[in-house]
């Protein structure tokens, strides 16, 4: 049996390899670290659907869903 790893691991056996696989590329860039373009800074996290915020300099900027890009 496969190791279940990854942000899609809490769905166990369910819903087929393909979606699980597509859950885990979203969601890990999703919460990943992004470049800020107030300051340039890697340290812009997503704090709710499609706004980010700069831990640096504190600039809110809005960006896609799931990227800021």
């Amino acid at each position: 049996m496969a190791n279940t790893k990854g942000p899609a691991g809490r769905f166990g056996a369910r819903y087929g390899t393909k979606i699980r696989r597509k859950v885990n590329n979203i969601e890990r860039k999703q919460k990943a670290k992004h470049p800020c373009p107030s300051c340039g800074e890697i340290k812009a996290k997503r704090i709710s659907l499609g706004i980010y915020q700069c831990r640096k300099c504190e600039a809110k900027f809005t960006g896609g869903a799931y990227t800021p890009k």
